[in-house]
């Protein structure tokens, strides 16, 4: 393996409170000072055996994880792969993802996990931490073998994509999670309140003739999921929240120091329903895009660091998927190669975090909340490393995306933020060629 000397960076290391231009060694995997190498015997064999990467202008910045993917395998390939998946992340800047369980079959046992795990040893160039479901087959009536799916490699369980309605079946899983300290992921949504529901309840919704999904939706689930992980003990975490109310209750439960923590996607900071153009299901996701005081509440609820992630719930889909109308499309946009630029946009730019906060939302918030190493560039950990910019501009352009999705709201838009590498373990797994209009 390939030494590496990242030269002139700047350095963000919420982790250990590092905002300096330096140089950053990387040796065997791991970073190492530059105190030790020259104490080294060896420090000759690690110059001759080193790639340079010239960093001056650029962030260099613990590596990201996302926690919310869909990856489609297995029983989705046309939509997505482990492989097309996790090279799209590394694109994005993102060195580790969290795949959900919606598979098929779902990935509902220490079988499935296995399965994961081994198709993403073979293809990923990044590291995959597999989340399971909550119950069997994502039917809500029989919890999984929760125990199994860890001793398997699960890092979470969530029954993504539903919540599970039947509240004494989810608290006995969140008993057995917190038993496991396995984390509970949440996606907030009362399935009787939804009906027909594909857009934000209210005058777009009607303008379009659509059914409209109310803010309740989601808030009853956030507060009885508060409610049982304060029984329970359970750690939660609240997948894509997008509600006023989402966050005031996050904060709450956090002031009486509860195991609760909450992520915000990319297109629910960036864009409101007012920005849908008209009956486009690229702008169709679950939740759906809210109003400007729900937008302006995920901004400053990132800012104050009650929001603890931004993650992407990359969703790909079939391009004939999205072509029909908004009321019969899936739900969901695909988001791994757009999260940081729209990030860098719609926070950095317009002065919600400073950069320095915004690798804590992305990189050591992430890792913290999931328990996994990580989000940290202190010596001895693994060298798992974004490289990027916050001043490049340019149109995002979905014929250039690597993952097989193209479902995006976010075409042509002029955006800053460039990723230039990913590098995880001390391997360079992804360098920015050029291509992308400036």
């Amino acid at each position: 393996m390939k030494n590496l000397w990242i030269k002139d960076g700047h350095l963000l290391d919420p982790a250990n409170h590092r905002d300096e231009i330096c140089d950053l060694y990387i040796k065997d995997g791991k970073v190492v000072s530059l105190d030790s190498l020259l104490s080294d015997k060896s420090a000759k064999e690690f110059q001759d055996n080193t790639t340079i990467i010239d960093a001056k202008g650029k962030y260099v910045m613990p590596g990201f994880l996302d926690l919310h993917v869909h990856l489609r395998e297995p029983g989705f390939e046309y939509k997505e792969t482990i492989k097309t998946g996790t090279e799209a992340a590394a694109k994005g800047g993102f060195t580790a993802v969290c795949p959900m369980p919606n598979t098929k079959p779902s990935t509902d046992s220490p079988k499935m996990i296995k399965k994961i795990l081994e198709i993403a040893k073979k293809d990923s160039p990044i590291h995959v931490y597999p989340v399971g479901a909550v119950t069997i087959g994502q039917m809500g009536e029989k919890v999984t073998d929760i125990h199994g799916m860890k001793e398997a490699g699960a890092k979470a369980i969530s029954e993504d994509g539903k919540s599970v309605m039947n509240a004494q079946v989810y608290r006995e899983a969140m008993k057995e999670a917190a038993k496991e300290g396995l984390l509970v992921m949440a996606h907030c949504e009362d399935k009787n309140m939804v009906g027909k529901g594909a857009m934000n309840a209210g005058k777009k919704a009607e303008k379009l003739g659509m059914c409209g999904i109310t803010n309740g939706v989601e808030d009853v689930i956030v507060a009885r999921d508060i409610l049982l992980a304060k029984e329970t003990g359970a750690r939660l975490h609240l997948c894509h929240c997008s509600t006023v109310d989402s966050v005031h209750m996050i904060r709450e439960a956090r002031k009486i120091e509860l195991p609760v923590s909450g992520e915000v996607c990319p297109h629910h900071f960036s864009l409101t329903q007012d920005d849908i153009p008209g009956d486009d299901a690229n702008y169709k996701m679950n939740p759906p895009l809210r109003s400007k005081e729900d937008v302006e509440a995920l901004c400053v609820g990132l800012a104050d660091g009650v929001m603890e992630a931004i993650s992407t719930d990359h969703a790909p889909h079939g391009e004939e998927e999205k072509k029909q109308s908004i009321a019969t499309a899936p739900f969901g946009i695909v988001g791994s190669e757009t999260a940081y630029c729209l990030a860098v946009t719609n926070l950095v730019k317009k002065g919600y975090l400073t950069p320095m906060q915004l690798v804590e939302r992305m990189s050591t918030g992430p890792h913290r909340i999931l328990g996994v190493p990580g989000g940290s560039l202190a010596e001895g950990m693994p060298a798992d490393i974004t490289i990027a910019d916050m001043d490049s501009c340019y149109k995002i352009d979905k014929s250039k995306f690597v993952s097989k999705g193209k479902n995006t709201p976010f075409d042509g838009c002029e955006v800053f933020g460039r990723v230039f590498y990913t590098i995880v373990d001390g391997k360079v797994v992804y360098t920015y060629e050029g291509g992308e209009e400036e």
